[in-house]
């Protein structure tokens, strides 16, 4: 088993790990084995630099000016979104570039869910979302609920951690489900949904569908004109890319319907006294300064995966949960949450009998093992579970098995400290 996982993953790792300035660092004599890009992915060379460059030798306002540095300046950014769009099967005036996901889930809940003139959400409609969401995938329509009258409802979990497809097909056939949000990889199970069979059934339903993609886009290839989905967001810091910048693809003839959801500069064509006219996609939902540093940071991120190739990704990252899945029972008292490798992207959540997930991730970390644990920004989905927290290892292009073996060894002296 380690041969092959070993051979499958080995060669990745080796020549993508010097990419990355911050695995240099020790911490007591040991190396940095950072487990945890489902929460914020680390930086290459390539992206830092790309920053760097900008802010050193362009930095200038963008879409207005003439001089040569902003005529550069807005060259970058907009040759940025053109990269974003086609890297994931999009078009540039369908991409929308906002600080996160969570922001792009509220501005299609503001400017999609509460305008009549697309058909808004009201009284009697049903929202419907998964157990499995991340907070940012409930809260903003339990407010838009809460603002309308409409009904927020979830699909259900299997045991196994899998969307209960029949609970899903009931509440869609109840015909009254206006809108379906759902994770296309979930960051504490794990499972891999198929969003665009998850799309086909909604829409037959009559229902339009938002996906979050900020855990499927680090690491599987997304087409997001195949999956089809109404809106799809993604984050760029889960994705080797800066903080501070998401992404909104949109359905064109929504977006055009959509009022804006901020209002200011560069989001308009006119300004009147009393009225204005809004700019055209995808600078009609841009208002203010753009985070343009920071666009051209997430262009180079996208440059950096699609050399890699996100199929190498997929399949390293699928090789290293297989590893892992194997090795962590090894560990006395460790339970895995979610279903098998097969359906599972590039995480695995765990409990350890006697100790709480808190007291893991402290004790992992003075081998300078960096796990996440906490309920990881889905509370509903932990009260399903019967659960408060776990631990979480998460897995990126640059991780191998020794960084596998080293947690496993690490939790065990973890037991020791708790005699267990």
């Amino acid at each position: 088993m380690t041969e092959v996982v070993s051979s499958a993953t080995a060669s990745l790792a080796q020549r993508v790990r010097g990419d990355f300035p911050i695995l240099a660092q020790r911490q007591n004599d040991k190396r940095l084995v950072y487990l945890d890009s489902a929460a914020t992915g680390q930086k290459p060379r390539q992206v830092i630099d790309a920053v760097d460059d900008f802010l050193s030798n362009v930095n200038a306002p963008i879409h207005r000016s003439t001089y040569n540095l902003a005529e550069r300046s807005t060259a970058l950014f907009e040759g940025a979104r053109e990269r974003v769009a086609a890297f994931l099967g999009s078009t540039a005036e369908q991409t929308i570039f906002t600080r996160n996901a969570t922001e792009a889930i509220n501005l299609v809940a503001h400017a999609w869910g509460r305008d009549p003139g697309t058909g808004a959400i009201g009284p009697g409609d049903v929202v419907l979302v998964t157990e499995m969401e991340h907070h940012s995938n409930i809260v903003p329509w339990q407010m838009l609920c809460r603002d309308t009258g409409a009904t927020l409802d979830y699909v259900q979990i299997t045991p196994d951690g899998m969307l209960d497809l029949d609970d899903l097909n009931a509440k869609l056939a109840a015909g009254n489900v206006k809108l379906l949000a759902v994770v296309h990889v979930s960051n504490v199970v794990g499972t891999i949904n198929d969003v665009a069979a998850l799309t086909a059934s909604a829409h037959a339903a009559g229902a339009t569908v938002l996906v979050d993609g900020s855990q499927a886009v680090p690491q599987l290839p997304v087409d997001v004109a195949a999956i089809d989905a109404d809106f799809y967001v993604w984050t760029g810091h889960k994705a080797y890319g800066p903080t501070g910048i998401g992404v909104l693809h949109g359905r064109r003839e929504l977006l055009e319907r959509m009022r804006p959801w901020l209002g200011g500069g560069d989001m308009i064509k006119t300004v009147g006294w009393d009225e204005s006219t809004w700019n055209d996609l995808p600078w009609k939902f841009e208002a203010g300064t753009s985070a343009v540093a920071e666009a051209v940071g997430l262009g180079a991120a996208i440059d950096y995966m699609r050399e890699i190739g996100v199929e190498n990704i997929q399949a390293h990252e699928h090789a290293l949960v297989e590893y892992a899945m194997a090795r962590l029972p090894e560990v006395p008292g460790l339970s895995m949450i979610g279903p098998g490798a097969e359906h599972r992207g590039g995480l695995i959540s765990f409990t350890l009998e006697g100790m709480h997930p808190h007291d893991i991730g402290e004790l992992v970390g003075r081998d300078n093992v960096c796990v996440r644990t906490g309920h990881h920004c889905a509370q509903p989905l932990m009260r399903k579970l019967d659960l408060v927290a776990t631990a979480r290892a998460s897995f990126a292009c640059f991780n191998d098995i020794d960084d596998i073996d080293a947690l496993v060894e690490s939790l065990h002296r973890a037991r020791e400290v708790f005699e267990l």
